[in-house]
């Protein structure tokens, strides 16, 4: 991976913590919000026979955290294209 420039590695990289900080933030809703602070107003709602809020804190999360990898993998390889510096 090379850039040709040094502007193009600044952008490349302030692109790149843009998706990071979004994707964290997802995670940490998911993560802390749904299964810590929310979990009274969530275990009002059931969910394939589970309270809502005891399936985030045991599995729902989980599927969230890969999805946010699949995501991230994605955009990152977007990221790659439209700076040219793709494997």
């Amino acid at each position: 991976m090379s850039f040709e420039s040094k502007e193009q590695a600044e952008g490349y990289w302030k692109e790149n913590l843009k998706i990071m900080l979004k994707l964290l933030a997802v995670w940490f809703v998911v993560s802390y919000g749904c299964s810590i602070l929310f979990i009274d107003q969530l275990n009002e709602i059931t969910f394939m026979g589970f309270k809502l809020g005891f399936w985030f804190a045991q599995q729902g999360a989980m599927y969230v955290f890969i999805a946010l990898i699949f995501i991230y993998v994605k955009q990152m390889n977007a990221l790659d294209k439209k700076y040219n510096v793709e494997e």
